[in-house]
Parts: structure tokens; C-alpha cells; sequence
């Protein structure tokens, strides 16, 4: 059995804008919906959230879109080991399993790795397993640092490390498997950081191996897994990673893309084979296209469903219908 606390205490301010980050869209989809999708795939059915400013507003985010997930409020953010210790209620009542932890604005992170690195963790009997992946520019992310015997004996965050850390490739992603009844245990004894003054997660690393609990990383080949967003250009960037995998997934499905950079796509986008989507066109969450369509250009789908064979030209759906899948009569508009 496994738990899920996410960490998403984080506000809008760099993002310039006034809810919380969590909520900032990639794809037409806050990246929370991304983590909690994920998780979801894993069969994980006990998760909660921890929340911060504009707290009503992912309570209101969650149950609209019907998330089973208790949420805690952390009225002062005092590091990411603070954040977890404010749900400690949540980890106390599922002791006996094993606690996955992951940050709300890391929408890459998905149920493969994850579950990857849970078989990793348990069959290499770990108390902690960090979800790490090796960069080219480690700049900004905790290193992961490893003893002569590949080891993982410490995390340091950027601000903390040496010259000689600064240099190692591996990073830490900011998501964790944990035994919750050691979780429980090594957080109590995390030391505010003399530089930050902030109580890091990452502390419980060098704690665990003190007391010879066995510590791991599972590092993936997905470099993406680690990257989060502050600000709208790192928003962006997600954006793009996301559009161009959804592009080169359906191109390898048969579909068509002939001015791929002046089309935005959705998550959970259906388009069958022999579709072929022109310039200029718009195509929201959960829409679904049939095969050997046209779409384009100047269409805007708002969640709808488009029959087989049908051409779309300068098409609008009505904002309405978005996430309804409503029915499209197989319209032919070309001249």
C-alpha cells in the first residue's frame, strides 16, 4: 500500500498572478492536475495536499474536479520539510504504508517513473528513495552526493554546496519515496539551514544515513522530471517540452501536422489517424477528433467530439462546451 502528500503551498507572485502556482497552466491543465493525474494512474488512492496562500482556491480547484485528497494549510512557509511536517496527522494515520512525495508544480514527473522508482525502493529495501536524473546545467537544484561506493550518503542545496558539489550532474528532483513510520521519525530532527533559515526535506538524507537507514536514488533518463516552474518564462518552457511531445506522439499515430508551431494542443487530446490539423488552430482539453478529418485553419474546439471525415474551417466552439464533448455535426466549410 502506498500514500501521496504533494507539496503546493506555493503562491503566484513571480508568476504575476493572483492565485497559487500550482494552479498556473501547462497545456490548458494547472500543473497540480498533472501530479494528481499521475498519481491517480498509480493506483494511489490516500493523498493529500499541502496548501499555502489563496488556500481556498485549490480546496475549490479540487473538489470541482472531483480530486479525493485532504488538503492541510501551511500559513507560513518555512521550507519543505515544515510543509511536510504540517500534515503529519495525514502520514500518522497510514503508517504501514509507504509515502510518496512530490512537488505541484513538477508536471513531468508521471506514473511510469514513478512506479519505477516504488520497485526500486522496495526491492532495495530503502527507507528514502529520491527520484533524482542527471543535467547538463545543475545550476539552482539540490546535488545528489554519493560516497566512493556510489552511496548516497547526502543531498546539498545550491546555496549550501562547496565548489566540489556545485560540479556533480546528479539532482534531486524533489520527489521521494519514504517509509512514513522513519519519515516521521528523521523529521523531527531536521536543523533549521544556517543559510536560508528554511527547514529542507533534504536534511533527512545525511539523518538517515547517521543511523544506518538505507538511503537510494532512482535516477531517471527523463532530465524533464526535475523541472517546476516560477515565472512565466519558465511556464513557457513547459509548454513547449509538453506541446512538442503531444505533436510527435500523434505524428507517430498518423496524424498530420503541417504548421505545427501556430497550433496550440491540449492535454488528454484524442485525434485519429489520417487527421490532418492546419494553421491557427486551437484545441482544448479532452476534445476529440475522429479519423481522416481536416481541421483548420482558424478552428477553435472547445472540448468537443468531431465525427470521422468531417472539415472544419474557421470553426469556433462555444467555450460551453469545454470538457463536455459536446457533438459536432460533420460539417464541410471548404470551398
Amino acid at each position: 500500500m502506498a500514500s501521496c502528500l504533494i507539496l503546493a503551498a506555493g503562491d503566484g507572485k513571480r508568476m504575476n498572478v493572483d492565485y497559487p502556482k500550482v494552479l498556473a497552466k501547462v497545456l490548458g491543465v494547472p500543473m497540480l492536475s498533472w501530479v494528481l493525474d499521475s498519481v491517480i494512474e498509480c493506483g494511489i488512492k490516500n493523498k493529500c495536499v499541502v496548501i499555502g496562500s489563496h488556500s481556498e482556491k485549490i480546496v475549490e480547484f479540487l473538489d470541482t474536479n472531483k480530486y479525493e485528497c485532504e488538503a492541510f494549510l501551511q500559513e507560513e512557509r518555512k521550507g519543505t520539510a515544515h510543509a511536510v511536517w504540517i500534515a503529519e496527522k495525514f502520514i500518522k494515520s497510514h503508517l504501514d504504508d509507504d509515502i510518496l512525495i512530490l512537488n505541484g508544480d513538477a508536471p513531468f514527473i508521471n506514473s511510469d517513473i514513478i512506479n519505477k522508482a516504488y520497485e526500486y525502493h522496495k526491492g532495495q529495501k530503502n527507507f528514502v528513495t529520491v527520484i533524482s536524473s542527471k543535467v547538463e546545467n545543475p545550476y539552482g537544484y539540490g546535488r545528489v552526493v554519493r560516497n566512493e561506493k556510489k552511496e548516497v550518503v547526502s543531498i546539498v542545496e545550491e546555496r549550501d554546496s562547496n565548489c566540489d558539489q556545485k560540479k556533480i550532474r546528479e539532482i534531486n528532483s524533489g520527489a521521494y519515496w519514504f517509509n512514513s513510520k522513519a519519515l516521521i521519525d528523521g523529521i523531527r530532527n531536521i536543523q533549521k539551514s544556517s543559510v536560508s533559515g528554511e527547514f529542507y526535506l533534504t536534511s533527512i538524507i545525511s539523518i538517515f544515513t547517521r543511523n544506518n537507514l538505507k538511503v537510494g536514488a532512482y535516477c531517471s533518463n527523463d532530465s524533464t522530471i526535475v523541472l517546476g516552474a516560477n515565472t512565466p518564462q519558465e511556464l513557457e518552457i513547459l509548454n513547449s517540452i509538453a506541446k512538442s511531445r503531444i505533436i510527435k506522439h500523434l505524428i507517430s499515430t498518423g496524424v498530420k501536422f503541417p504548421y505545427p508551431e501556430s497550433v496550440f494542443i491540449g492535454k488528454n487530446v484524442e485525434i485519429g489517424e489520417g487527421t490532418t490539423i492546419l494553421a491557427d488552430v486551437s484545441i482544448e482539453p479532452f476534445s476529440k477528433i475522429g479519423k481522416n478529418c481536416i481541421i483548420g485553419p482558424k478552428a477553435i474546439l472547445c472540448g468537443n467530439i468531431i465525427p470521422d471525415n468531417t472539415h472544419l474551417t474557421f470553426y469556433h466552439g462555444s467555450m460551453d462546451s469545454l470538457y463536455e464533448n459536446k457533438q459536432v455535426e460533420n460539417l464541410n466549410y471548404a470551398t
